[in-house]
């Protein structure tokens, strides 16, 4: 029940910033609408492989959308503020988890952004676009499966990139690095199979295609179910690493030296 009510009360707080994330909204459409652009130029003098035309914009399009569940969460899950002004001291003295505690917080988070972000960029796209639609429910169940695997590996992420701040009091500069893995191993910005095979390699072995690609892949009918196998070990994995760092931080906490 507890952390229900972390979930609902974080929904409700950002709540009351819908004006300000319109603005989000309207940048994330532009964004989309400009990688859309760029592709449909190249599909111009390019057959773009099994995509087609239609099949990249909907792939660019549902990456676009997809960012605001697996990408956009909050940096470091907050832990680098709170070592910052020492309240890392008190969170991990509470008898809830820490790990539990931000995740269910981060999962309020995700779900409002999922209704009132992705899902408005979604209606938009699908208005606008020569944008797939699934003809089966079994597509978006699969597909919101794969998408509520890909948040949790992003707040799993978050979650060591605060982690690392207990011991070097900056860890936002950790951020942007897994920001940019993310925008080019993930498949956000280049199909996988487009990459050189040196990048394809890494990302092949790496948890990133699993925030975008798979999902997006799974959308269009252009990867099995059986994908989400791999969503899922990733997943657990980074949940005990999540829980074995926890576990280190009550033995030792280091904040701003003291």
């Amino acid at each position: 029940m507890l952390f229900y009510v972390l979930a609902r009360k974080n929904y409700a707080r950002n709540k009351q910033y819908r004006g300000a994330h319109l603005i989000h909204n309207i940048a994330s459409a532009l964004f989309g609408f400009i990688y859309v652009s760029i592709w449909t130029a190249i599909a111009a003098d390019q057959p773009l492989g099994s995509y087609g035309t239609a099949g990249i914009v909907s792939y660019v399009a549902f990456n676009q959308c997809s960012l605001w569940v697996a990408a956009f969460l909050t940096n470091g899950l907050g832990i680098e503020q709170s070592v910052r002004t020492g309240q890392i001291a008190l969170e991990l003295m509470r008898p809830a988890h820490l790990f539990y505690q931000l995740m269910s917080k981060e999962w309020g988070q995700v779900a409002y952004q999922f209704v009132y972000k992705f899902i408005p960029l979604y209606v938009l796209y699908a208005l606008v676009l020569p944008f797939y639609l699934p003809t089966s429910w079994l597509a978006y169940a699969w597909t919101a499966i794969a998408l509520l695997l890909a948040a949790h590996i992003c707040i799993c992420l978050n979650y060591l990139i605060g982690a690392f701040a207990l011991w070097s009091t900056e860890s936002r500069w950790l951020y942007w690095v897994n920001y940019a893995l993310s925008m080019l191993l993930s498949g956000f910005m280049i199909p996988l199979e487009w990459l050189p095979e040196p990048l394809a390699a890494i990302a092949r072995y790496s948890f990133y295609p699993y925030l975008h690609y798979v999902p997006t892949r799974i959308y269009l009918d252009m990867a099995q179910p059986s994908e989400l196998i791999g969503s899922l070990l990733w997943a657990a994995a980074l949940t005990c690493v999540c829980l074995t760092v926890t576990s280190i931080m009550r033995r030792k906490v280091e904040v701003q030296g003291g």
